[in-house]
């Protein structure tokens, strides 16, 4: 019995110990740690954040010293990168960086926020067992106007897809977001599967879609698509009136062709506010666009914006002619403008670009993007690559088939030269989608096979998704990139290549049917279409004396520096804060 009651007590008093280690752990050093942590988190990502007394620190006391003396360089570092942006402003030749962005959006905006409409949201959650994560989805329109939004705060609606999504958000579909750095609030848009079998897959990728891209893929239009269609703008009307009941002249910022008739309907009902739209696909010649059995609505839709952009000037001028032939309106060349029922559109040219300034270099880890080439086997003296969705537009075969034409006319490069292809999937929903999976897929194992020995295969595959802090090591490590779009808006793979590009080295094989051509006219521009024209270039490329290619590569980056991605979103903003 004693030996029980001893054998007890010591059972209690290691207990209590270990009870009162644990409270230690926690007082003395997790809770102060985690406090640190979010310290640093708010030094790093607001302007108003506040030390925690240090003698609570007792045992972390050093580190707490270092963390205030870190955030200390922090905020003076931002004062001055504040203060550089704000003298840059006032200068006319100085590069567009992401602060002096920030510093003109106070100045033309002073306090107002932009309310942004897109299909596609900046971050998808995803839930995959226990755990929940978000991807940036793998498109050049929110590369580009993710730019913007963090420069300016404010709204973003957008069709929520992912599948943890709604577990993210709040009880009116709310986020903020980038989530580790929040800078503006993303409201998420619940369709029904109707509505985006009608809205999405239907009328925006098998009618829209096809019809402004000419690649000889026959549109389809369904009467009942175009319904679930407007009924979808309707719905994101009814959100977005929501989200401006209380505010005065509200500016709202369109993305591309899935919501052509949202302007009309918005200017209706708030006649004050302030519409721009941005078209990031081409727009066709009149005659094309006329096989459309709701164009009359779609043109009238997309006049309800006060400022309607494309990317380059022909899209712009296809536009105005093809108004001029389906709507009866008053169109000033000079100006630019269409007037319909005395409301005014101006119709202008702003070239997308991407986040590069010239000034800033992301950080490249190069080592392990040779340990990711390994892995695929890829161990060749020469590596090109391309990046772009599964999608017939960008044509991937025509591509294929220009490599499978380099081999035979220049066999030398037999086990010298891989390419990697990396081709998420999209819209996988749409069966021309899938075809053209299938068909990419069996057209590099094809080559493949003609071609493989020892081990070594000239074409790598890779149908999953990356992130650009994967593909931008890529990038670096590349000896050329090839972009052979049948027609595309703009294309920012090739001028991301360029960006990456820090060395100016490597070589950009640029098709001439991309918007990007126009602008990266020191790429080797092809027609994508002729294979042998193809094989030539990509010979060329790997041939190219250093000396040429650093030539070519400097001019590149110049035409991304000189009109980057917050160029292009400042000149959004001055044109449509102009307009009265």
């Amino acid at each position: 019995m004693g030996q029980i009651f001893i054998t007890l007590i010591i059972s209690i008093i290691i207990l209590a110990l270990a009870v009162i280690g644990v409270l230690a752990l926690y007082f003395f050093f997790w809770r102060p740690l985690l406090e640190l942590t979010k310290t640093a988190r708010l030094a790093r990502t607001t302007k108003n954040w506040k030390m925690p007394n240090f003698s609570r620190f007792i045992f972390l006391g050093p580190l707490a010293s270092e963390i205030y003396k870190m955030a200390l360089g922090l905020k003076s570092a931002r004062q001055s990168a504040r203060e550089e942006a704000r003298l840059k402003l006032e200068k006319s030749d100085t590069p567009w960086t992401e602060e002096r962005l920030k510093e003109f959006m106070k100045s033309y905006l002073k306090d107002r926020n932009i309310y942004m409409v897109s299909s596609t949201e900046p971050y998808v959650h995803e839930k995959k067992g226990n755990k929940i994560s978000y991807r940036v989805p793998a498109s050049g329109m929110v590369t580009a106007v993710e730019s913007l939004m963090r420069a300016a705060g404010g709204v973003w609606l957008a069709h929520g897809r992912g599948n943890a999504d709604k577990f993210t958000a709040d009880s009116n579909g709310r986020i903020q977001v980038p989530p580790d750095d929040p800078k503006y609030t993303l409201r998420r848009v619940w369709l029904t599967e109707k509505n985006e079998k009608g809205f999405y897959i239907g009328f925006s990728n098998e009618a829209l879609w096809p019809l402004f891209h000419m690649v000889h893929v026959r549109p389809i239009f369904r009467k009942e698509d175009w319904q679930e269609y407007r009924t979808v703008n309707s719905k994101f009307l009814q959100i977005l009136l929501d989200e401006i009941k209380n505010v005065k002249n509200p500016l709202i910022f369109i993305q591309d062709f899935h919501f052509t008739v949202l302007p009309k309907m918005i200017k209706k009902m708030r006649p004050d506010a302030q519409i721009a739209v941005f078209w990031h696909i081409p727009w066709p010649s009149a005659e094309t666009f006329s096989i459309c059995p709701w164009r009359k609505e779609i043109l009238e839709g997309l006049l309800g914006a006060d400022l309607l952009g494309f990317h380059t000037q022909l899209y712009a001028n296809n536009f105005i002619h093809t108004v001029s032939k389906e709507v009866e309106s008053l169109i000033d060349t000079e100006q630019d403008s269409i007037t319909k029922n005395n409301h005014t559109t101006y119709v202008k040219a702003f070239p997308i670009s991407v986040p590069f300034s010239g000034e800033e270099e992301k950080s490249l880890d190069e080592n392990q993007a040779r340990k990711f080439l390994d892995s695929l086997n890829i161990k060749t003296k020469y590596f090109g690559i391309g990046v772009e969705r599964m999608d017939y537009i960008k044509g991937i075969m025509e591509r294929f088939r220009g490599i499978e034409f380099f081999f035979e006319s220049y066999p030398n490069f037999l086990n010298q030269f891989t390419f990697l292809q990396i081709a998420p999937p999209s819209r996988e929903a749409a069966q021309r989608y899938r075809q053209i999976a299938e068909d990419v897929t069996n057209e590099a194992e094809r080559i493949n096979q003609k071609f493989r020995n020892a081990g070594w295969q000239p074409i790598v595959l890779l149908k999953e998704h990356h992130s650009h802090e994967e593909i931008y090591p890529l990038y670096r490590l590349a000896d050329i990139c090839m972009v052979t779009s049948l027609h595309d808006g703009m294309n920012l793979v090739s001028k991301e290549f360029v960006a990456a590009r820090n060395d100016e080295a490597g070589v950009l094989i640029l098709s001439q049917f991309a918007g990007a051509s126009r602008e990266l006219k020191d790429a080797i521009i092809i027609n994508p279409y002729n294979a042998e024209e193809t094989a030539r270039a990509m010979h060329i490329a790997l041939t190219m004396p250093k000396p040429e290619q650093r030539m070519r590569m400097k001019k590149l980056r110049d035409a991304v520096k000189n009109y980057n991605v917050y160029k292009w979103s400042a000149d959004l903003i001055k044109s449509i804060i102009s307009i009265d």
